[in-house]
């Protein structure tokens, strides 16, 4: 799979303050990285080092197979980005700040714009100006901004953040199929973890400036998978009850002896009622598993605002 961008070793400075401490990670082609750490960790750093916002005080970067400065900057024509808040211009509507931005940016066809705010859900505000726009219209409105120029490498700072539930399921489902059907990478940040979850394919996770974890959602679904966890005097004999007398067959035995069982989790009584009854003596019958919040805290060790 392509490499989009591979971030090494990169560290970035304010005066005496390290914002960033030697991150590496890499981004590859048609992915959907989500960047997890609380406030204060160095997100949006990491974002504006790779957009050229600003420069890391050492390190490298490696954009679309260039690392030379130069390179660089010529390479970041391919990258849409919407960082902390939406540039708008407030005086103007959604189609003139589309239309305005497409001038400067010297993007040729002007066919693209309509089809652009109806992509983001503005197709209907018509002449209203982007002073009067919700949080959520002025979200949609920076999103259509950094997808203007086609980007093949989409960074988005909170896209979500002032959106009511439907309008966060459909930029879901938006980054979703500009992912799949047009193979662009996203790197998104979001307070949602939640949300996150049901996005991203892999994830990014940094605290106080350093990468904690760089890892895919499949291996964050292993981390995070609830199950039963069934401890008890004879493990064979209980694997029986559960095979011949519930005929549940997602479990699986530990070396410890532990049974952690992946399905039943709405018939929990019936369960541990059946186990007792057919001559089961259990000495632990817990529903666990860890959300993408508590896998988050217990990797950076405490509680976190993120």
């Amino acid at each position: 799979m392509e490499t989009i961008l591979f971030v090494n070793q990169i560290s970035k400075s304010f005066g005496k303050t390290d914002v960033l401490k030697n991150v590496s990670f890499e981004l590859k082609k048609g992915r959907i990285y989500g960047l997890i750490g609380a406030n204060g960790a160095g997100k949006t750093t990491i974002m504006k080092c790779i957009t050229g916002l600003t420069f890391p005080s050492s390190g490298e970067m490696t954009l679309f197979g260039e690392t030379s400065n130069a390179r660089l900057q010529s390479m970041r024509k391919r990258i849409g980005s919407m960082i902390e808040a939406p540039a708008l211009y407030l005086h103007m509507t959604a189609y003139e700040n589309l239309h305005f931005l497409r001038l400067l940016r010297g993007i040729p066809n002007d066919e693209m714009i309509t089809p652009l705010l109806e992509t983001v859900g503005l197709e209907h505000v018509g002449n209203k100006k982007a002073k009067d726009f919700s949080l959520g219209m002025k979200q949609r409105l920076g999103i259509a901004m950094a997808l203007l120029s086609s980007p093949e490498l989409l960074i988005l700072d909170e896209p979500v953040n002032g959106l009511d539930p439907i309008g966060v399921v459909e930029i879901r489902q938006l980054l979703k199929k500009l992912c799949e059907e047009r193979g662009i990478t996203i790197l998104i940040s979001s307070h949602n973890l939640p949300e996150l979850y049901q996005t991203a394919t892999d994830y990014i996770i940094i605290h106080k400036g350093e990468l904690v974890k760089q890892m895919t959602a499949s291996e964050l679904d292993e981390q995070c998978k609830q199950y039963i966890s069934i401890r008890c005097e004879d493990s064979a004999h209980c694997v029986r009850v559960i095979e011949d007398v519930l005929k549940l067959t997602q479990y699986k035995v530990m070396p410890n002896g532990e049974i952690k069982l992946y399905e039943g989790f709405n018939e929990l009584s019936k369960i541990s009622t059946s186990l007792v009854q057919n001559g089961v003596a259990l000495t632990k019958f817990n529903l666990e598993g860890d959300t993408l919040e508590d896998f988050f805290v217990s990797l950076i060790g405490g509680e976190a605002h993120v």
